[in-house]
């Protein structure tokens, strides 16, 4: 960390000076890391179809959180994340063994958990309120540990990306072609859906439960709005929600709104602007 806050500190800014707003720094450092994170997945989120499914993970995540607070536990993300995995490795085997379409089975999933999250949290009458934080997000509130544990993840994102790319862009357009193919969609798809469902439960509390869905489908849909081939796609989908996210930071510290929402406000006119030039 004491190289990136002596590279910070050459940045004009006042909350950059040498040895002050360390918190401000951690959040840049975050929002740099999470951005690619939200920029890789985002295109597989909208090329597969998923875009509500990203939604209810949040809720999921949700009810995770519940579920750890119940049983005392320290650091109840853990229990989050355990549980949004959980859910997504059912969420694709109820999807694959009903006939019911993806967004029926999304919904009673999504319904469920956020259901099940209300009630276990207003359980013998405790307040809600405590969890009022979740659904907006403090990405000031992110420690260099948590920060570190995401750099691991982007790196692991970014090596199944690369590993199986190809087979998870073929199972997401003919999963039938894919399969006399020899891949494996069943599993292509699990492993995909944990990786979603680890990066949202890891960024809810910094990024916000009511903005979270927002930031994984926006850069793929604007990105594919101007994308010409697949390199493009990804390329643009990356750089929108890395610009988005630092000058969603900037906006929030400045004009003391939520980064989270600032962030999705970019990103939103960062897909009016492409589907301007795409009509063009």
């Amino acid at each position: 960390m004491n190289i990136w806050y002596a590279l910070v500190d050459l940045l004009p800014f006042e909350w950059a000076q040498p040895g002050s707003m360390f918190f401000m720094k951690n959040a840049l450092l975050a929002v740099l890391v999470i951005t690619p994170l939200f920029g890789i997945l985002s295109t597989m989120v909208v090329h597969s179809r998923m875009s509500f499914f990203s939604d209810a993970l949040g809720h999921s995540a949700f009810t995770g959180m519940a579920i750890g607070a119940l049983c005392g536990f320290h650091e109840p993300t853990w229990a989050a994340v355990v549980f949004a995995i959980f859910f997504a490795l059912l969420f694709n085997l109820v999807k694959r063994r009903s006939a019911l379409a993806s967004d029926t089975v999304i919904g009673v999933f999504s319904s469920t958990a956020v259901a099940l999250g209300i009630f276990l949290s207003t359980l013998n009458g405790r307040s809600f309120t405590r969890f009022n934080a979740l659904l907006v997000g403090d990405i000031l509130s992110v420690e260099p540990a948590k920060v570190g544990l995401l750099a691991l993840i982007l790196l692991l994102v970014v090596g199944l990306w690369l590993a199986s790319f190809n087979q998870l862009m073929l199972s997401a357009v003919h999963p039938a072609l894919a399969d006399s193919r020899g891949v494996r969609v069943f599993w292509q798809e699990t492993v995909f859906s944990m990786a979603i469902a680890v990066v949202v439960t890891l960024s809810m509390t910094w990024v916000g439960l009511l903005v979270i869905n927002s930031l994984l489908v926006l850069p793929g849909a604007a990105a594919r709005n101007v994308a010409r081939n697949m390199w493009q796609y990804h390329l643009f989908s990356l750089l929108g929600a890395i610009l988005a996210g630092v000058a969603g930071l900037m906006t929030s510290y400045y004009a003391g709104g939520s980064a989270g929402a600032a962030i999705t406000l970019y990103l939103a006119v960062w897909f009016a602007l492409t589907f301007l030039v795409w009509k063009k």
